[in-house]
């Protein structure tokens, strides 16, 4: 199963790639995470996105397909894997649909975490990363909405989109995200 989890920072994305992942034996892959490692190893693709990163804005669309492109051709993603913060912009979907076709493979789903922006910001706050500060968290979640929002109008076009209640307990949104996916529990 190939699937790519949407939702705004804080919605739970991470959390619950985690759970599904395990459940579905395929990898997690957290671009978000790739470039915070990137970052803290001080290589020359974190030294890039540091700056970005910091100012709240997104990491450009080839820099980040590079990024995909590469992890998908890992072994353990052969056989499917959940994308965690990619694709966040139509370009990036684009050019995800051009890797996976090279591929020969396609989407599985698109899974939607709605969360309110208030819940958001709280959660956000609350990881107390370096990069999460209120100032930053509003930006993002600015950039997510003109940004990120126009996929999911696309997913749905494609009949791909599986839209789930992200403000309930994490167990509780792993069982609606299987529910959606049509994947036992």
């Amino acid at each position: 199963m190939r699937v790519i989890l949407l939702g705004a920072p804080g919605s739970g994305k991470g959390t619950q790639a985690a759970l599904l992942a395990d459940k579905l034996q395929v990898p997690s892959i957290s671009t978000g995470e790739m470039l915070r490692q990137a970052v803290s190893a001080a290589t020359s693709l974190g030294k890039k996105v540091e700056v970005i990163m910091a100012s709240g804005e997104l990491v450009d669309d080839e820099t980040m397909a590079e990024v995909v492109r590469d992890r998908l051709r890992q072994p353990d993603a052969a056989h499917g894997f959940i994308l965690d913060g990619y694709p966040r912009t139509q370009g990036q979907a684009n050019t995800l649909e051009s890797i996976l076709a090279d591929m020969e493979c396609n989407l599985s789903a698109v899974v939607h975490i709605e969360v309110p922006e208030a819940e958001l910001v709280t959660r956000t706050l609350a990881r107390k990363r370096a990069d999460d500060q209120k100032e930053v968290i509003v930006q993002r979640l600015e950039v997510y909405r003109h940004q990120t929002q126009p996929l999911i109008d696309h997913y749905r076009s494609e009949d791909l989109l599986r839209v789930v209640d992200g403000h309930q307990t994490i167990d509780k949104v792993a069982l609606e995200i299987l529910h959606a996916l049509e994947v036992t529990a």
